[in-house]
């Protein structure tokens, strides 16, 4: 299991092995009385200040689940496989979206350092203002997870444009995936720039401050890039420090083994790895929600009063939270598949002018637009993406909607026209943050 799972499994077990000795009971000699009185005690017990949600105890349930497999208890206290140990009220997905002008918003004061009129804050350290915005501008361009864009090395940056010039596109390895295979990925010409630019200057000052501290000679592991072979599987050869050589498929690399690779500079050996830290040395994907939360808490500072930060977030009303934008690394995928499918709708259905019979043509031949945001996300079935990240506004007309975003005001500007329909999406559906509700006279 990757890393972070097994942080999070071993925590629901802790609590499980707490449980459990409190009542005298060995964990492999636990029954399904013991389990459900657990359950009842997490999900269910009044006297409980601190109860879970359905979601959160079917997690645990799969933790358990797999311990008391690996410990071979029979018969299994607790099944995650079996419908009476999972809970009813489970939300599949936790979505939450930002509107492109919101994500503007939040980097601008969260990553930038703004003040609410939108000037720069007096002593703002903007050491890693370059590298922060970068990667939020790729994943909101190309959809990617968190791991999937932390890791990618510099060689990975897409650069081959498509025809029209607007995107570029890539390649992701199947290691770094969450279903391990690889896929084709999409960016736009503007965020690979951001990205370009810091590698040319913040990581690049990164870079030689590490190598005039020694920092890279001091690595217990650094294999030096000999040569990486072209074809449908590219390989990555490679010399170790005692000059021990080895080589393996690109696309089978994951992020730790990624950390490792060294290519030679003209100052000597650098980090393959795009994303690093201030120390030079290569960024694990997990220390993002990091830079997240600081933005996050910076927003809260600049756009709340005192008196209203002083109120802790799980007690905040709904007005209050509505008053700074709150993203995650996962919010950007999530706000670049309803903005892929916002897009695709408008260009099928009103840049085209088909009517139904012919958009029904066109389905069979292409795909609608959710096979082709389900395409991009990398998800193996269509209904996954409908079930887990756009349900919400499955409910909306969005025919409705964009025939009425080509009439508003008399124009037929793109971008205003998405802006328009976003704005009637946040207003109308829940969880959608736009600047008209958070900030009226900002948007203005």
């Amino acid at each position: 299991m990757q890393r972070e799972s097994k942080r999070n499994y071993s925590t629901d077990i802790r609590l499980l092995l707490v449980f459990l000795s409190s009542r005298g009971v060995e964990w492999w000699e636990a029954t399904q009385q013991d389990l459900d009185d657990f359950r009842d005690w997490r999900c269910e017990a009044q006297e409980n200040p601190e109860r879970i949600s359905g979601t959160k105890w079917d997690r645990e349930a799969a933790a358990f689940t797999k311990l008391f497999r690996w410990g071979k208890v029979r018969p299994l206290p607790v099944d995650v496989s079996r419908r009476e140990d999972r809970a009813a009220d489970s939300v599949s997905s936790r979505v939450t979206w930002l509107t492109p002008r919101t994500w503007g918003l939040w980097s601008d004061i969260g990553l930038r350092g703004h003040t609410r009129s939108g000037l720069s804050a007096p002593g703002w350290d903007s050491r890693t203002e370059i590298r922060n915005t970068g990667f939020v501008q790729l994943l909101l361009s190309s959809a990617l997870r968190r791991q999937e864009c932390g890791s990618l090395l510099t060689f990975e940056l897409p650069t081959q444009r498509l025809r029209h010039g607007r995107y570029c596109h890539g390649r992701i390895a199947g290691a770094v995936t969450r279903s391990k295979n690889s896929r084709v990925f999409y960016a736009s010409v503007e965020a690979v720039g951001q990205v370009e630019a810091y590698v040319q200057s913040e990581r690049a000052w990164a870079v030689q401050r590490a190598q005039a501290a020694g920092r890279y000679e001091r690595l217990p592991v650094m294999r030096l890039i000999t040569q990486v072979t072209g074809g449908l599987k590219p390989k990555v050869e490679w010399a170790d420090l005692n000059g021990v050589v080895g080589a393996r498929e690109l696309s089978r690399l994951d992020w730790r083994e990624r950390q490792s690779l060294f290519l030679e500079g003209p100052e000597g050996p650098e980090p393959a790895y795009l994303w690093l830290t201030e120390q030079g040395l290569p960024m694990p994907p997990e220390r993002w929600n990091g830079v997240f939360r600081t933005a996050n808490l910076r927003c809260e500072k600049v756009l709340l009063t005192e008196k209203e930060r002083k109120i802790t977030h799980d007690f905040r009303l709904a007005d209050v939270r509505g008053k700074s934008p709150y993203a995650t690394p996962h919010s950007a995928r999530h706000s670049a598949a309803l903005y892929l499918l916002i897009v695709l709708n408008r260009l099928v259905e009103s840049r085209y002018g088909l009517s139904k019979a012919e958009r029904r043509d066109f389905a069979l031949l292409f795909g609608d637009p959710w096979w082709l945001v389900k395409t991009i996300l990398g998800h193996a079935d269509v209904e996954t993406t409908k079930r887990h990240y756009l349900a919400p506004v499955a409910h909306l007309q969005l025919e409705s909607i964009l025939a009425m975003a080509d009439t508003t005001d008399g124009q037929n500007e793109h971008a205003d026209d998405v802006d328009g329909v976003f704005a009637r999406l946040a207003q109308e559906t829940v969880g959608i943050q736009d600047i008209d509700l958070l900030l009226g006279e900002v948007a203005s």
